[in-house]
C-alpha cells in the first residue's frame, strides 16, 4: 500500500525524484596534445561540485566525481570544456535512481530539474543508471539530429522549455535537459 501510495505522489507531482549524481565521464572534442588536455582538466576542477577529474589523453575523456550531495550544474561542465577553447562530444551522467518513471518523449524531474527522455523504452529507473546527454552542444552535430528526430516538442531544438512544456507547469525560460538510456 506504502508503495501504490507513493507512485500516485510521484505521477501527481510531475514524476519528482531525487537522485544522486555521483560521476560523469566526458569526451571532449579537438584536442591534439597532452596540454589540451591539462587546460580542460584546469579548467574543470575550478567547478565547486567536482570531487576529482581523471583524465584519459588517449580517448580524450575525463572522468569526474562529483562532491557527495552537491548540486550538480550540467551546463557548467560544458562551459568549463568551452572555456579551455575544445568542445563537449559526450557526457554521460551517472546516478542511483529510486523507482524513477521514464518514457519515450516525457518529462521527469529530478532533483529539481526537468530532463527529457528520447528514445527510450517505458521503464522504471531504479539503482546505479548512466544517462547520456544528447542536447545540441553535449553531441556531435549528427546525434543531435538523430535523437531530436524523435521528439515534436519545440523544448528538444532549445534546450529551453516551450509551449509543449507549459502543461507541466515550467515557465518559458527554464532549462530542460535531453538525455537517453
Amino acid at each position: 500500500m506504502k508503495q501504490v501510495l507513493i507512485a500516485c505522489l510521484l505521477v501527481l507531482f510531475g514524476m519528482n525524484a531525487n537522485a544522486q549524481f555521483s560521476k560523469a565521464s566526458l569526451q571532449a572534442s579537438g584536442l591534439t596534445c597532452a596540454l589540451c588536455t591539462k587546460a580542460i582538466n584546469n579548467s574543470l576542477e575550478q567547478l565547486t561540485f567536482i570531487k576529482s577529474v581523471k583524465p584519459d589523453i588517449k580517448t580524450s575523456t575525463f572522468l569526474i566525481e562529483f562532491k557527495e550531495g552537491a548540486e550538480i550544474d550540467i551546463d557548467a561542465l560544458r562551459k568549463g570544456v568551452e572555456d579551455a577553447g575544445f568542445s563537449v562530444a559526450k557526457l554521460q551522467l551517472t546516478g542511483n535512481f529510486d523507482q524513477l518513471a521514464v518514457a519515450q518523449d516525457e518529462h521527469a524531474t529530478i532533483n529539481g530539474k526537468t530532463f527529457h527522455f528520447l528514445a527510450v523504452k517505458k521503464q522504471t529507473l531504479s539503482g546505479e543508471q548512466v544517462l547520456t546527454m544528447v542536447d545540441k552542444n553535449f553531441v556531435p552535430a549528427k546525434d543531435f539530429k538523430k535523437y531530436s528526430k524523435s521528439s515534436s516538442m519545440s523544448c528538444v531544438q532549445t534546450g529551453k522549455a516551450g509551449d509543449c512544456c507549459k502543461k507541466e507547469g515550467l515557465s518559458a525560460d527554464s532549462r530542460i535537459y535531453h538525455v537517453t538510456i
